[in-house]
């Protein structure tokens, strides 16, 4: 039995790929697996944003979020983003259960302080309402893994004084899968994984060690923002997660390949 934390970005819960994800997701609850989703849903804010006529600000890359925005985000992403995903994969027959961070307070967090942000200039951003995980409610997921549940976690946390706040949706996937001491974290994108040519699907690299990752780097196979990317995916095994796993472009049973048969779909990063 092994326990996977599975990342959804906004593109993926709105394509018609998720009902593929689903079934895959309902064959490894029924093999006894424990699965948990966390889910984004930048592209929805963002659209709901302009339709409201509110500015979605950015800086270095990352969502300025003041009041205004986070009661979109509440709307949109813990809100309607949350009910459809899980009635999605209940049209496939798994139980999902919507859950955010003020629900039994499932995703405990704290208000990010200002800091320097690299392509931010020299001084101190202040995102906002945004925060950091400081920790989950583990014995609720335990609860839910127990009776085949499958937790669905929208991106949003809260403190302990009820402030909900904005987090960073693979921040939070990769913190669920350190504190849980997952089987593997399972990101799901729009590439089918490392690619030795980004222009050739077939060039899918199954499997990468820590040195491969570097050897790769220095003779640039893998450049780009890729190496930012794959260097978080390293940080997480070091915190105790037994692998990554990138997938994207799912046929039928892709996702289930990646996780039981390490290196048939997708790339699986090991330590």
């Amino acid at each position: 039995m092994k326990t996977l934390v599975v990342k959804l970005g906004g593109e993926i819960v709105r394509s018609p790929e998720l009902d593929v994800v689903a079934r895959d997701l309902r064959v490894l609850v029924d093999g006894f697996h424990r699965v948990a989703v966390v889910h984004g849903g930048g592209p929805q804010l963002s659209e709901m944003q302009a339709r409201l006529g509110l500015e979605t600000r950015m800086i270095a890359g990352r969502r300025f979020t003041d009041q205004a925005t986070l009661e979109v985000l509440e709307a949109v992403v813990a809100g309607q983003l949350n009910v459809s995903l899980c009635a999605r994969l209940l049209a496939n027959g798994v139980m999902g259960v919507g859950l955010h961070g003020a629900s039994g307070h499932v995703i405990q967090a704290v208000r990010r302080p200002p800091r320097i942000m690299q392509g931010a200039g020299p001084d101190p951003v202040d995102l906002g309402l945004v925060g950091d995980p400081t920790g989950f409610n583990l014995p609720l997921l335990g609860d839910l893994f127990e009776r085949r549940y499958v937790p669905v976690l929208a991106c949003v946390g809260c403190d302990a004084k009820g402030q909900v706040l904005n987090i960073n949706g693979d921040t939070v996937a990769s913190q669920l899968a350190a504190a849980l001491r997952a089987d593997a974290l399972v990101l799901v994108t729009s590439t089918p994984g490392v690619l030795r040519d980004v222009e050739d699907p077939s060039s899918r690299i199954g499997r990468i060690t820590r040195p491969e990752f570097e050897r790769m780097v220095k003779d640039g196979t893998i450049s780009g923002g890729m190496i930012p990317k794959l260097e978080e995916s390293f940080g997480v095994l070091a915190q105790g997660v037994g692998s990554v796993v990138i997938v994207g472009r799912l046929g039928e049973g892709d996702l289930a390949r990646a996780v039981l048969d390490p290196g048939s779909a997708g790339t699986s990063l090991v330590p």
